[in-house]
């Protein structure tokens, strides 16, 4: 009897870590996408105020870059290539994309901010990544980006050479999408993507 006593206990202990890693694993990506937004790590940028609280007459120098996954039929580009702003002034900027397929896609969009230094000073008050956007067969359409660079950027240590930011979106196919194309294993990372 002494024998299962431990057994039973190791047992138990043993299905409390299994089921601990399987709840941590279904937390993993909620909880990296807070502490990117909170931090900037990863040139995520930041989602806050509508607006700064102050306009400062040094500007920065925003670039736009628009990628596809391979398997996403879509041409997707930025409407212009970059924008002088100050630091402090809210700005609104236009991504296009069209459908080139013959039937209706569905895509979700990633971002990122490069130099990833600078993550943490650009902040996005209104976006289209992470919901899905669906397309009919040769359809086009215009994605807003609204954001402002927080004028702190210019008094950090670390930070006070940044000139130019890269403003960078990937389209890829949404999960839902690519599961019933049968694109799935060609549908590319989608971080933190959720599907209803």
């Amino acid at each position: 009897m002494s024998g299962r006593r431990p057994n039973a206990l190791l047992a138990l202990g043993l299905g409390g870590v299994v089921a601990g890693m399987v709840g941590m694993s279904f937390a993993a990506v909620p909880l990296y996408r807070m502490f990117c937004a909170a931090t900037g790590y990863g040139g995520t940028p930041q989602i806050g105020p509508a607006v700064s609280a102050s306009v400062s007459e040094q500007t920065v120098t925003v670039r736009f870059n628009a990628d596809t996954n391979p398997g996403l039929p879509w041409a997707f580009r930025p409407e212009q290539k970059q924008v002088t702003l100050k630091l402090g002034e809210e700005q609104v900027a236009f991504y296009q994309a069209r459908n080139e397929a013959a039937v209706p896609v569905t895509g979700i969009a990633i971002y990122n901010v490069t130099p990833e230094k600078a993550a943490i000073y650009f902040h996005k008050t209104a976006c289209f990544c992470f919901n899905q956007q669906t397309l009919a067969p040769g359809q086009q359409m215009q994605f807003p980006v609204s954001f402002w660079v927080d004028p702190a950027i210019a008094t950090d240590p670390s930070t006070r050479d940044v000139t130019t930011i890269t403003l960078s979106y990937t389209f890829f196919h949404s999960l839902d999408d690519a599961n019933r194309s049968g694109k799935l294993a060609s549908a590319g990372p989608h971080v933190g993507a959720i599907t209803r």
